[in-house]
């Protein structure tokens, strides 16, 4: 052994070969501080070993390398732009270290090679993989580019045009496709993978591979002539423009970096990658991916903890209500591997749910992600039915009927009395309160909310709903079946609306104000979709939301909620509900709704609602965007803190990964604390105190206040008893 650290160890084979091996202490290896401290110390070692001939990079761990430690990067970022250059370099310049080590050195790469762990695969002179293998450049995702080398070395590896492609993306790579490009040297079975790695190796030292000639590409400027230089960024950038947008500036950065450092050495252009990576990580969209990141593992960690502490497993499943959602609830437990009854009173219902579900299944055949015996499969998972009987063994029920508390409490009472005594019974209901629907069934504490959100197949969240009597065992069994159905449950405590709806018609409530005031909901939708960001402005989410169901819940809200969420006199929405115009699903609302010549749906602003509002709505007003984005977001953030502070919702991970995951709030904003964040405590406040004359939504609470006064971060902070 000629190095034994914490993470890293590197050992004197025969034949002058040394094994560099990366096992870290947790369960993955990546690179924080501590492991490139230890990795300069190896370097060192290797190079004072006068035996060492060659080095083979190898993993301890069922993963490879899964590249930085994320967690050291927000407090790292605060540092000024010029601060930052110089600690990414000296980090790079690791990379750079052992990528000099006067002798040839190989990668063998299994299971997961992600991020550094790519980069750290490039610095090698060969890599061989084994089948499994998923390897990649994802800091894109993060908002950021890679920091150690990749942007480098891997287009001078595979080309300028496929390593932008793959860095712009950030799609990780089969073996295979890595094989196919040029990355990879071979890709072998995972139980051969070392000592072909070790064989190659030895033909390197033995000089019947010029592993020299492999190396040089990336110490030297890319091989492109002037005029394929323009064709291939100049295709790229216009590429990433369109598809990236203004919001999301790190594709662009680094294709601009690639470009930039085309025609220099790895000097050059390791100086290019440093200023670019520290330009990025300064950004609002770094700090906020990098947060949603973050967020995520905690949705991902509590979905975990659940799954070991529910008692009882979910082997097979029941949704009551055959029609959209309950087929798209069936396709999904089904399509993640566990059996469901799908019931109903009528075959039509039935055959809709079926045909839901087949519909989603024949796309995914259709785009060659799926074949038809997996297909097959998937719908022998379902079993429809007319009877009670078929649902008697299943371990929990989804209730999914119409969003009628009479029609729910009949349902579950049904059900309840012939299942088992430790069966767990949830309704899928957006509004209706979970402990009135309670009061319908003997057994409360085996029963919760599990709010999917439409269309099921597509929208990752699931609102786990606490009722006043719900177990803690009850919430962790249908916490772990969410997550193994493929989805990210939050759980919330029961109130009008629960998380994402009550926070959403406050939001609804700002531009229904606009309009009164003469804004134009067309210029609304297009401020909120072009300069904030959400996929579909209010007035078109409505639409889709559908009229009369926001009509109804704004009833809701307003009866939990009577002084802050009063229903609006003259509210535009009830308008258009009271003139039986329902949005898409009658083909008219805000927008008449259509296809167009290709068949693709189409919207146009309506100009029956135009006319419906002149009545009652003041004469038209230009609003700034500035404006119209405050008047909509701060009723929305000042619901979320309300819900923080009254433990409606645990977490400012999960308060907005809700909204992220359950109604397309901006990623790039980071969710909605994010994005109070990022404005600051203080300059939201100030933005908020403007319009607090508007009303009970506009004015921050003394929570907030505090917590702008102390300095204090909703990520940080017990905010319950801030």
């Amino acid at each position: 052994m000629i190095y034994q650290g914490k993470s890293l160890s590197a050992k004197l084979l025969e034949d002058g070969i040394v094994e560099f091996t990366f096992d870290a202490q947790g369960s993955v290896n990546k690179f924080d501080q501590a492991t490139f401290k230890e990795f300069i110390e190896v370097i060192q070692a290797i190079n004072t070993c006068d035996e060492a001939k060659g080095v083979i990079v190898t993993s301890a761990k069922p993963a490879f390398l899964v590249g930085a430690d994320i967690t050291e990067f927000l407090e790292t970022f605060k540092q000024p732009e010029e601060a930052l250059i110089p600690w990414v370099k000296k980090a790079s310049d690791v990379f750079d270290a052992f990528e000099d080590l006067n002798m040839p050195t190989i990668a063998a790469i299994n299971g997961v090679a992600l991020g550094g762990g790519c980069e750290m695969t490039l610095a090698c002179d060969f890599r061989v993989a084994d089948t499994k293998v998923s390897i990649g450049l994802p800091e894109v995702k993060l908002g950021l580019m890679p920091g150690f080398g990749g942007t480098v070395r891997l287009p001078r590896l595979i080309g300028a045009d496929n390593a932008v492609e793959w860095m712009s993306t950030g799609k990780a790579h089969k073996a295979e496709q890595a094989l196919a490009v040029g990355l990879l040297d071979a890709v072998v079975e995972p139980e051969q993978l070392r000592d072909a790695a070790i064989s190659m190796l030895k033909q390197a030292i033995a000089g019947k591979l010029d592993w020299k000639a492999k190396r040089q590409p990336k110490l030297e400027p890319l091989q492109l002539s002037a005029i394929e230089s323009v064709m291939t960024f100049s295709t790229c950038e216009g590429m990433i423009a369109a598809k990236a947008g203004k919001h999301y500036p790190a594709p662009m950065i680094m294709v601009k970096t690639i470009r930039n450092a085309s025609t220099l050495d790895r000097t050059g252009a390791m100086a290019c990658e440093n200023a670019g990576f520290a330009k990025l990580a300064k950004t609002d969209a770094a700090t906020a991916q990098i947060g949603l990141f973050m967020s995520d593992q905690v949705l991902k960690s509590k979905a975990k903890k659940a799954s070991k502490q529910a008692v009882k497993a979910v082997n097979k499943a029941a949704v009551l209500g055959a029609g959209i959602m309950g087929g798209g609830i069936a396709y999904q437990s089904a399509y993640k591997g566990t059996p469901i009854v799908m019931k109903d009173i009528n075959d039509q219902a039935l055959d809709l749910g079926l045909s839901t579900a087949a519909g989603i299944l024949t796309k995914q055949v259709e785009r060659g992600r799926m074949n038809a015996k997996k297909m097959a499969g998937v719908l022998n998972n379902i079993t429809p039915s007319l009877s009670y009987d078929s649902v008697k063994d299943v371990d929990v029920v989804v209730e999914a009927v119409v969003e009628n508390p009479k029609v729910k409490g009949m349902v579950l009472a049904e059900v309840e009395s012939i299942l088992s005594e430790d069966a767990i019974v949830t309704s899928n209901t957006s509004t209706i309160s979970i402990d009135l629907l309670a009061q319908s069934i003997k057994r409360p504490e085996n029963f919760c909310g599990m709010h999917f959100f439409n269309p099921v197949h597509r929208m990752p969240l699931v609102e786990v709903i606490r009722g006043k009597d719900t177990s803690d065992e009850t919430v962790a069994a249908v916490v772990a079946y969410a997550a193994k159905m493929g989805k990210s449950p939050i759980v919330v405590n029961d109130c009008p609306g629960f998380y994402v709806n009550r926070v959403l018609f406050p939001y609804f409530a700002g531009f229904s104000q606009l309009v009164l005031e003469g804004a134009d909901f067309v210029a609304i939708d297009k401020v909120m979709e072009k300069q904030f960001g959400w996929p579909m402005g209010p007035a078109y989410l409505l639409d889709v939301v559908g009229v009369d169901t926001a009509d109804h819940c704004t009833g809701v809200m307003s009866a939990g909620f009577p002084t802050r969420m009063k229903k609006l006199e003259n509210d535009p929405v009830s308008t258009l509900y009271s003139n039986e115009r329902y949005g898409q699903k009658n083909g008219k609302g805000f927008y008449d709704h259509g296809k167009d010549k290709r068949g693709r749906p189409s919207k146009v602003p309506a100009e029956t609602a135009y006319e419906l509002f002149a009545a009652q709505c003041a004469d038209k007003k230009d609003f700034s965007s500035e404006e119209i984005i405050a008047r909509l977001m701060i009723p929305m953030v000042n619901e979320v803190v309300r819900c923080l502070e009254e433990g409606v919702v645990d977490t400012a991970a999960e308060a907005d990964m809700g909204l992220i995951y359950g109604i397309g709030f901006p990623p790039f904003r980071g969710g909605p604390i994010r994005y109070l964040e990022t404005l600051g405590l203080e300059n939201f406040i100030a933005m908020a105190d403007k319009y607090a004359h508007l009303g009970e939504i506009y004015q921050v609470t003394d929570g907030l206040r505090n917590m702008a006064k102390a300095g204090k971060s909703y990520f940080t902070t017990d905010v319950k008893t801030a």
